[in-house]
């Protein structure tokens, strides 16, 4: 990359004022509003000086707390967090303010950009963590204690950019907790970038997405789709129906989809109507998916390469990919690693597995490990010392080295002494007529150890028959992976990402 381009991410953005200023850079697809390149960096200026004229220093911390729907402020705020030499921390908007006083409590936040719908949480948190000394909100300002988001771009629009080095922090991501308490992945400069600075082909054509701006697959959604010279189309609020309307009306050449959405597109009454042409890739990506449902979608699809990747906040810009030609063929696999990443599989006393023996997953990328904010002991016991991080994700490699994951660690299920995989029994349950969306945990057993317990959210407009769904089960599956007992549930737990939240799964008791 040649040094004019810069090697801050937000470099980019300026890149693009530049050269494609009056470009569509972003848009929010619900509200029907729209940001330029050179509107997006003259607003991150302006914020990012009244940042820095209120004492935001360089490290400081700031929180992005703003919901979906105000995705155009939140890429502005993030962009002026950086020039402003900040820390930038996205925090999650569907916390309860005792775990927003505990992680951004944990990160001592000097900031917090807000908005109306969220501010009595900012100020809830204000009042039990001492570090958080200004709030900004767009609405519902208060005098003296809240400083309205218009009030702050009332400044000067010029380029700004607190001088920042590669090993500075950029971003404090909490994980998404899925088996416990969130912990803060640092992310610096050099180890932001799944695709490097650099002048794109522009096409203007489209990336649609909906992932919330605070995971680790919204984020890549800021700046990821300009370098590939395509603009951002955020889509706050899922809905199956729209979403096959809007790629109709707008044709976006690309989309990206967590598997519940996935799920429910290939369910949509209409999936088999508009025409979905434009698209050429579909990602989709935050969690394990149904083989059934990447071959409905592929077959739909059959101009696009449609595939199930895999990437960790841990392991930053460090990413798993299917290769077109390979979706096919390697069904039930993410692919292979792109880029420089190198992937092991290992056993339990950390010597590497066999092709197709199921171990934990390793991975490493050179040069660009990141760790846990303020916690050596939890980066010791997830990185090794020669830069391998442990996934807590089990899986195997086929001879020619595709990855295929199996489930996490913790949910692996011993019954008998035999090892059960959920994911093995979940996609199962998933060719099922009758089954929109499933679950299956251990669960304990006197004689056996655990049992293999199964929670199923039903289509719409079927009536499942729970005894007919075991027997299917008995067809399809070894005796000892059948579940014993299905729980039928109006919704499976999920974190913002799409996971589900098994550790919030129980058996009934009675």
């Amino acid at each position: 990359m040649s040094p004019a381009w810069g090697d801050l991410q937000v470099d980019q953005l300026r890149f693009m004022a530049n050269r494609y200023g009056d470009e569509l850079a972003y848009r929010d697809l619900d509200a029907g509003t729209s940001v330029t390149f050179a509107e997006w960096d003259e607003q991150s200026n302006r914020l990012a000086r009244f940042l820095v004229d209120q004492g935001i220093e360089k490290g400081d911390r700031v929180s992005i707390y703003l919901p979906s729907d105000e995705a155009l402020r939140w890429i502005v705020v993030y962009a002026a967090t950086h020039k402003a030499g900040a820390i930038a921390v996205p925090t999650n908007t569907r916390l309860s303010v005792p775990e927003l006083v505990t992680i951004l409590g944990h990160a001592e936040v000097a900031a917090c950009i807000t908005c109306d719908s969220l501010l009595e949480n900012a100020l809830a948190v204000q009042a039990e963590a001492p570090s958080l000394r200004l709030i900004v909100s767009a609405g519902g300002a208060a005098p003296g204690t809240v400083v309205d988001y218009g009030d702050a771009l009332h400044t000067d629009g010029s380029d700004l950019q607190v001088p920042t080095s590669v090993d500075d922090l950029a971003d404090i991501m909490y994980t998404s907790g899925t088996t416990g308490l969130p912990k803060g992945v640092a992310v610096r400069h050099r180890n932001v970038a799944m695709i490097p600075n650099h002048e794109p082909r522009w096409s203007g054509s489209g990336w649609m997405h909906g992932a919330p701006m605070f995971t680790f697959a919204g984020i890549a959604f800021i700046y990821n789709p300009m370098k590939m010279g395509l603009h951002g189309m955020y889509l706050p609020k899922f809905d199956a129906t729209r979403w096959l309307e809007i790629v109709a009306s707008e044709r976006p050449s690309m989309a990206f989809l967590v598997p519940a959405m996935a799920e429910l597109l290939v369910a949509a009454p209409g999936f088999e109507d508009p025409d979905l042409r434009s698209l050429k890739a579909v990602s989709i990506g935050s969690a394990p998916l149904a083989p059934q449902t990447l071959l409905a979608l592929q077959e739909r699809l059959p101009d696009a390469t449609v595939s199930n990747s895999y990437g960790m906040t841990e392991a930053g810009p460090a990413y798993i990919v299917m290769p077109r030609e390979e979706v096919t063929r390697r069904i039930g696999s993410v692919g292979k690693p792109f880029g420089p990443m190198e992937l092991k599989i290992v056993r339990d006393d950390d010597s590497e597995c066999d092709p197709r023996e199921v171990g934990e997953l390793l991975s490493r990328m050179p040069g660009r490990q990141r760790e846990y904010y303020k916690d050596e002991a939890a980066t010791a016991s997830t990185w090794t010392a020669d830069g391998w991080l442990r996934s807590g994700d089990l899986g195997y490699l086929d001879e020619d080295g595709f990855l295929y994951l199996v489930g996490r660690k913790k949910d692996l299920i011993i019954r008998g002494g035999n090892n059960i995989y959920p994911t093995d029994v979940e996609a199962v349950l998933l060719e099922h007529p009758d089954v929109q969306e499933a679950a299956v945990i251990g669960v304990p057993h006197p004689v056996l150890g655990e049992d293999v317990a199964a929670f199923v959210v039903v289509r719409s407009g079927r009536d499942l028959d729970v005894r007919q769904l075991l027997a299917f089960c008995s067809e399809r599956l070894a005796d000892y992976k059948r579940p014993r007992q299905v729980h039928v549930v109006t919704e499976l737990p999920r974190n913002a990402t799409g996971k589900v939240m098994k550790h919030l799964l129980s058996v009934p008791s009675g």
